[in-house]
């Protein structure tokens, strides 16, 4: 299951930017995912909150933005969604010479920290 990889990749990468901006916690990372990127959210979120535990990130909920697969005709510009399996000849001419634009994502989107726990503490107290 590549999806463990995945997750454990994405969690030193979010805990070396929070040391680098002191952050106490993660509450969200936002992963685009494309549709042909081969990966299957579920598995990747159950591997995310496994991978999770023990660090900063423990806790934190994974958020998965999927990315449609699209390409376009070198022949004749037509753009279209590739969908699943992906049809990569050309709805209009018939042409397989295509550039993929989309679908192949896999990077982090966003990283919502975590307010300081002392210092939440601190306001709640007054």
């Amino acid at each position: 299951m590549h999806e463990m990889s995945i997750a454990m990749a994405v969690v030193c990468q979010v805990e070396e930017a929070a040391r680098t901006h002191g952050a106490a916690g993660v509450e969200t990372v936002t992963l685009q995912v494309g549709e042909l990127a081969g990966v299957v959210p579920d598995a990747l979120r159950f591997s995310f909150a496994l991978a999770c535990e023990g660090t900063v990130l423990s806790g934190a909920e994974l958020v998965t933005d999927q990315v449609a697969g699209r390409a376009r005709c070198t022949s004749c510009a037509r753009e279209w969604e590739t969908g699943l399996p992906p049809r990569l000849g050309c709805p209009r001419c018939a042409d397989s010479r295509t550039e993929l634009l989309s679908g192949r994502e896999l990077q982090i989107a966003t990283v919502r920290w975590a307010e300081d726990p002392q210092r939440t503490r601190a306001l709640e107290e007054l």
